[in-house]
């Protein structure tokens, strides 16, 4: 028996080009165009060939940075000055049309507390993206940014997560000002081997863009780990061999993607 089909993502969640990195410094080994094979692969692709992925990404950082705010003008277009301090985790579904494939990003909002810390820890298993908040009018919280890399690491095999260091509240700082911070901070993304963006959740400055630029990013990965499984196997690609992306039906139910994590 089929499942029911999921409404068409709606034409604003809409990716058929690499979204632009913030600055060409921070863009470190990220491609400013989709992988050729990736794209091949979905272009030719057969309709219905290809099953729901689903992308875990994880945002961490200090108490009051502004990363629940991040996220409600991302998925709800919204802005709470008066929002109240995450407890524990809590985490947003976003769905997406890549190339023509359906993709969608749980992402995760964790608490700033150290009261919180243990809780939240046990939910960075499994991620494909880590995003790393600080505000851009407080240094100190681009010096832990650090510290809450180092621990979502922890709970991750090596290698397998995309990293993203985000400068937050734009809008409180001078041009001059907003410079001089994100000079330091794309020294700490260099280290953090993660790609840099400054955004305002106030204004909605590069918050869309940014948030594109990781749909897209972890799309293309999760396409090319599929792939590099498949290739022995596949022969035709929109015909007789298709590519199974969930590692089982492309029937399989929501709720089974969100227990497993490590879809990708």
């Amino acid at each position: 028996m089929l499942s029911p089909q999921l409404p068409p993502v709606p034409r604003d969640r809409l990716i058929s080009q690499m979204p632009k990195c913030y600055t060409a410094e921070s863009c470190l080994q990220y491609r400013t165009q989709f992988d050729a094979q990736v794209k091949n692969a979905c272009k030719q692709r057969h309709a219905g060939n290809f099953g729901l992925k689903m992308s875990k990404v994880v945002m961490v950082g200090d108490l009051y940075v502004g990363k629940t705010s991040l996220i409600n003008r991302f998925c709800k277009n919204v802005f709470d000055r008066d929002y109240k301090a995450t407890i524990g985790v809590d985490f947003e579904i976003e769905r997406f049309d890549v190339l023509g494939v359906p993709f969608n990003l749980q992402i995760w909002d964790t608490a700033g507390q150290e009261k919180f810390k243990c809780i939240a820890s046990a939910y960075y298993r499994g991620a494909q993206v880590i995003i790393t908040a600080f505000d851009l009018g407080d240094i100190h919280t681009l010096e832990h940014t650090k510290q809450w890399l180092q621990d979502a690491l922890r709970e991750n095999e090596p290698n397998t997560c995309s990293v993203f260091l985000v400068g937050t509240k734009k809008d409180t700082l001078s041009d001059a000002e907003c410079e001089r911070t994100e000079q330091d901070a794309l020294k700490f993304a260099v280290e953090m081997q993660a790609e840099y963006w400054s955004v305002s959740a106030k204004t909605g400055e590069n918050v869309k863009d940014f948030f594109f630029r990781v749909a897209a990013v972890t799309f293309e990965q999760c396409m090319k780990r599929e792939l590099e499984k498949n290739k022995h196997s596949i022969t035709q690609i929109g015909t007789s061999s298709l590519i199974q992306l969930d590692g089982n039906s492309s029937e399989k139910k929501e709720s089974d993607s969100q227990n497993n994590m490590n879809c990708c």
